[in-house]
């Protein structure tokens, strides 16, 4: 198995490089790893304390880490924090992020580098955010006895460690200390595997950081003044095939307001928005110019940038959620939900348990074509009553769920993993 799981490293290596000669992602990814030993060897001998090393895949795990590093940061001030990222979409995006010490890409896995991470950083404490899995940095955190993490888990059954022929990955999970898992089914599964005591079932820290942004959203006055009195539809992370079936809506009712997030803001991809959205204006345009005379007002706002997303839904009346008609499934319903706001999207969301939550309350509803989102945009607008049940039903459900970044951090303190 450990050959197999080098030759997928390798392959996987390749056919970035290959791709990286169009691919900006792809390039990115090449270029963020080159002499990053060298980097993150200068950088922390800069520095000095004691350090902990979070790492996130991409973006999205980063925001589910970043209630915890901050809650860390502010109780241990004097320890320094290393952030890693395997994607190039997570760091490109939060290279900058100010709450952390050290920001990197991930190496390569392999014997190697997972020594050399070790001896430069000399973590007292590695935290693993919800999927990464990666064999010679784990059993090197192991082998240095260092306790690890796994924060905001979930796990279902036909997932490789529960196979016959799985040992492999459940040795890997057996380099946690304590895995924090979202749900009970995730818990169950893990305790019938032989973790029973390393499982915590501390829930999902996306609550609380969706709940810190809505708390502290101070509003965006120009998306404000293009909203104006009218109602509302906002919809993130879209893909084209989530547009074609909002375009023939919006074209059909220009009374109504639409914000649009793509999840790519590629020229390619903004155009493909503009082409099927006739009366559209960006929203760098907009800056420039928000005195558009009424006659002339457009009824559809594209965002054109990144990082607004989880403010706009404020503004909503009915929020729709992009990825549910593709292969890779809904994005994050809770940045939308925690204003209270009912929630609609695409038919492929069985394998994320918010959304499935969200639709077993009535908070949400799914549609599979063109039709029954007409149908659903139309009932959910032309009735007050239901549309608030939906959103108190959705920001309710937030609520109730917040608290896991307390419960790790409880965890921390109680077993004395950053005191001396």
């Amino acid at each position: 198995m450990i050959l197999l799981y080098n030759l997928g490293i390798f392959f996987y290596h390749l056919a970035i490089g290959i791709a990286s000669l169009w691919n900006p992602k792809a390039a990115f990814w090449i270029k963020g790893r080159r002499n990053v030993f060298e980097r993150m060897t200068a950088a922390v001998n800069a520095g000095s304390g004691k350090l902990i090393w979070m790492h996130c895949a991409s973006l999205g795990e980063f925001e589910q880490g970043r209630p915890l590093l901050e809650a860390i940061k502010s109780t241990y001030p004097e320890y320094r924090i290393l952030l890693t990222f395997f994607s190039s979409s997570g760091y490109e995006i939060r290279k900058n992020y100010p709450g952390v010490d050290y920001i990197f890409y991930l190496p390569d896995d392999s014997a190697a580098n997972a020594k050399k991470l070790i001896e430069i950083s000399q973590p007292v404490l590695a935290i693993f955010v919800k999927y990464e899995f990666w064999h010679y940095y784990l059993n090197q955190l192991r082998k240095s006895y260092i306790p690890t993490l796994l924060l905001s888990a979930t796990f279902r059954g036909n997932q490789t460690f529960f196979k016959p022929w799985g040992g492999f990955w459940k040795r890997i999970l057996e380099c946690f200390q304590v895995i924090f898992v979202q749900d009970i089914n995730s818990e169950g599964l893990l305790n019938k595997l032989g973790f029973k005591g390393r499982i915590i079932l501390s829930g999902d820290t996306r609550f609380d950081r969706v709940l810190e942004i809505a708390s502290g959203n101070a509003g965006l006055p120009l998306i404000e003044k293009f909203c104006e009195d009218k109602k509302v539809i906002v919809a993130g992370s879209t893909w084209l095939e989530d547009e074609e079936v909002m375009d023939h809506f919006a074209k059909s009712n220009p009374e109504i307001k639409f914000v649009i997030a793509p999840h790519e803001i590629a020229e390619s991809r903004l155009k493909e928005v503009e082409k099927l959205f006739v009366n559209t204006i960006r929203f760098s345009d907009w800056q420039k110019n928000p005195e558009l005379p009424a006659e002339n007002a457009p009824n559809v706002l594209i965002i054109d940038n990144i990082g607004m997303l989880s403010k706009l839904y404020l503004y909503a009346d009915i929020t729709y959620i992009g990825g549910a008609f593709g292969g890779d499934g809904i994005h994050n319903v809770l940045e939308a939900v925690v204003y209270s706001k009912p929630v609609v999207f695409g038919p492929a969301y069985d394998h994320f348990h918010e959304a499935v939550e969200l639709v077993d309350l009535g908070a949400a509803e799914t549609v599979e074509n063109a039709l029954e989102l007409e149908n659903v945009f139309n009932s959910l607008l032309q009735n007050d009553q239901i549309r608030a049940d939906k959103g108190r039903i959705a920001g309710n459900y937030v609520r109730e769920k917040a608290g896991a970044t307390k419960i790790v951090m409880n965890y921390i303190q109680e077993n004395r993993l950053l005191t001396s």
